[in-house]
C-alpha cells in the first residue's frame, strides 16, 4: 500500500515549508483564477456595470472565495479543495438580469434581486447539509453514479477550452496557447521527473511562461489592444493600491426577495451540490484520502451553504461551491495538503484588498487561461473515468447506464439551451420551468441524476455495481 502512495508528494496533513507553501498556494489560486474572473466579467457585462464597479465585483468574489475556503478546510469536509463561484448560478442570474436591466432598470436592482434569491436559497443547502439528509443517501451512490458526474464536470466545459485558448483562430492566440500547453506537458510530464521545482509548480510555471510570451508580443507590437493575447499593463497603473469596499455587506443596496426567483435559484443549488459531491470524491481519490463518509459530505455541503449565505451578504452575484480546477492541479502537482490550500485562501483574502495586485491578475490573457482549462479539465474527466474501474465494465447493465448518463449529460444541456422551459408556461408555474431548465442545462447534474436513479432501480449485484470495492476503497 505504501508503494501506491509514493506518487503524492504532500498528503492532506503535511505542512510543507512556508516558502514552498506560499507558492503552491499561489499555484492553486492561479488555476481557478480564470473562472473566478470570468464569472463576474460575464455578470458585469450583462448588467452593464461601470469598469470600477466591475473591478469591485471581482475583488469581492476573491474575498468570498478565500473566506469560504478557510471555512471548508476547518469546519467543512477538510479536503484540499478551494471554494469559489459556480457557473451553475449563472442561468437564474441571467433570468433576473433580463427582467431588470433588460427592461431599463439599473444594475443595482439586478444585484439586489440576485442577492435576495441567493441568501434565502442558501438555507436550502445549509439545512440539507447540516441535517445529514444528504449524507444518508451516500449508500445509494456508487462509482456508476460518481464516474460520469465527475467526468462531465470536465467534459461539459469543452466550450471554454480550445475556443478560449485559440480565440477566434487568431494566429497569435494559437502561438500563446499552444506554447502554454506545450510548457504544461513538458513541465509536468518530463521535467517534473528530474527537477523538484517543475515537480511542484508545473501549472504555475506554465502560466508564467504563457503570460511572459503574451507580454513580449504585446510590447513589440505583434498584437494590439483588443486582441485576445494582448496584455494591457495600463490597467495596473490606473488602479488604486488599497480598498476596503469588498468586505462591505450590501454595498449595492439591500436585497429584494421574490419567491419565483428564489425557487429558480434552488435549481442552481441542486446542480451545485451534485457537482460538489462529485468534486469531493474526485479530491479524495486524487489525494488518496479515504472515500468521503456521510459525515464528510454533510459537513461539506452544509459549509458550502454557509459560504453561499456569505456570498449573498457580500453581493458576489454568485454562490459558493467546490472548484474542479484545483483538483486537476492536485493531479499535476501531486500536492494535496490542506495547509497549502489555506495559504491559497489567505492570498485570495489579502489580494482582495490590494487593488493593484488584483489589477495585475486581470492582465492574464485569455489564451493562457484557455490553455490551462485544456489541461486541468481533461485531468478531471480522467479522474471520473478512473472510478469506473471499481465496477464490472463487462456488464451490459453497467455499460448501458454509464453510456446513457454520459450521452444525456452532453446532449440534454444542448436541448435546453435551444428550448428553455417556462417562457410559454402559465405565469403561476413559470418558476417550475426555470428550475427544470437550470438542472437540464447542467451536464454533471443530468449525468448524476440519471446514474443515481438507474443504478438503484435496475437489478444488479453489489460486486457488479462496484459498491463493495467502493466501500473497501474508503
Amino acid at each position: 500500500m505504501a508503494e501506491e502512495k509514493r506518487w503524492i508528494i504532500y498528503t492532506i496533513d503535511d505542512k510543507p515549508p512556508i516558502s514552498e507553501s506560499i507558492f503552491l498556494g499561489i499555484q492553486h489560486y492561479l488555476t481557478m483564477f480564470g473562472a473566478t474572473v470570468l464569472i463576474p466579467i460575464l455578470l458585469a457585462g450583462a448588467m452593464k456595470m461601470p469598469p470600477a464597479e466591475t473591478a469591485l465585483l471581482i475583488s469581492t468574489i476573491f474575498l468570498c472565495s478565500g473566506i469560504t475556503t478557510w471555512l471548508q478546510s476547518t469546519i467543512g469536509n477538510k479536503l484540499p479543495v478551494i471554494q469559489g463561484g459556480s457557473f451553475s448560478f449563472l442561468p437564474p442570474a441571467f433570468v433576473i438580469i433580463g427582467a431588470t436591466v433588460g427592461k431599463g432598470m439599473g444594475y443595482e436592482i439586478a444585484i439586489q434581486q440576485i442577492t435576495g434569491a441567493i441568501i434565502v436559497a442558501s438555507f436550502f443547502e445549509i439545512i440539507l447539509g447540516w441535517s445529514g439528509v444528504i449524507g444518508k443517501v451516500k449508500k445509494y451512490v456508487g462509482p456508476i453514479t460518481i464516474g460520469p458526474t465527475i467526468a462531465l464536470i470536465g467534459l461539459a466545459l469543452y466550450k471554454v477550452g480550445a475556443p478560449v485558448a485559440f480565440a477566434e483562430g487568431k494566429g497569435s492566440s494559437w502561438l500563446v496557447a499552444g506554447l502554454t500547453i506545450i510548457a504544461l506537458i513538458i513541465y509536468s510530464q518530463f521535467l517534473g521527473k528530474k527537477s523538484r521545482i517543475f515537480l511542484l509548480f508545473p501549472v504555475l510555471l506554465a502560466i508564467l511562461t504563457g503570460w511572459a510570451i503574451a507580454t513580449i508580443i504585446s510590447l513589440v507590437g505583434i498584437v494590439g489592444p483588443g486582441h485576445p493575447a494582448y496584455v494591457d499593463w495600463s490597467k495596473v497603473a490606473a488602479a488604486p493600491w488599497v480598498s476596503i469596499k469588498p468586505i462591505l455587506p450590501f454595498k449595492w443596496g439591500f436585497p429584494q426577495f421574490k419567491i419565483a426567483l428564489i425557487l429558480a435559484m434552488v435549481a442552481a443549488y441542486l446542480a451545485s451540490m451534485i457537482e460538489s459531491l462529485g468534486d469531493y470524491y474526485a479530491a479524495a481519490r486524487m489525494s488518496e484520502a479515504p472515500t468521503p463518509t456521510s459525515s464528510t459530505i454533510s459537513r461539506g455541503l452544509g459549509t458550502e451553504g454557509i459560504g453561499c449565505f456569505i456570498a449573498g451578504l457580500l453581493q458576489t452575484c454568485n454562490g459558493s461551491t467546490t472548484y474542479s480546477e484545483n483538483i486537476g492541479a492536485i493531479g499535476l502537482t501531486r500536492v494535496a495538503s490542506r495547509y497549502v490550500v489555506r495559504w491559497g485562501a489567505t492570498i485570495m483574502i489579502v489580494l482582495a484588498f490590494i487593488t493593484k495586485f488584483g489589477a495585475i491578475f486581470t492582465t492574464l490573457p485569455g489564451p493562457v487561461v484557455g490553455a490551462m482549462y485544456c489541461g486541468l479539465f481533461g485531468m478531471i474527466a480522467a479522474v471520473g473515468l478512473s472510478n469506473l474501474v471499481l465496477c464490472d465494465m463487462t456488464s451490459s447493465r453497467n455499460l448501458f447506464i454509464i453510456g446513457f448518463a454520459f450521452f444525456m449529460g452532453l446532449s440534454l444541456p444542448e436541448y435546453f439551451d435551444k428550448f428553455p422551459l417556462g417562457a410559454n408556461w402559465p405565469v403561476g408555474i413559470m418558476w417550475l420551468g426555470d428550475i427544470i431548465t437550470t438542472i437540464g442545462k447542467t451536464g454533471m447534474a443530468v449525468a448524476g441524476i440519471i446514474g443515481l436513479v438507474l443504478d438503484n432501480i435496475i437489478p444488479g449485484t453489489e460486486e457488479e455495481r462496484g459498491l463493495k470495492a467502493w466501500a473497501e476503497a474508503g
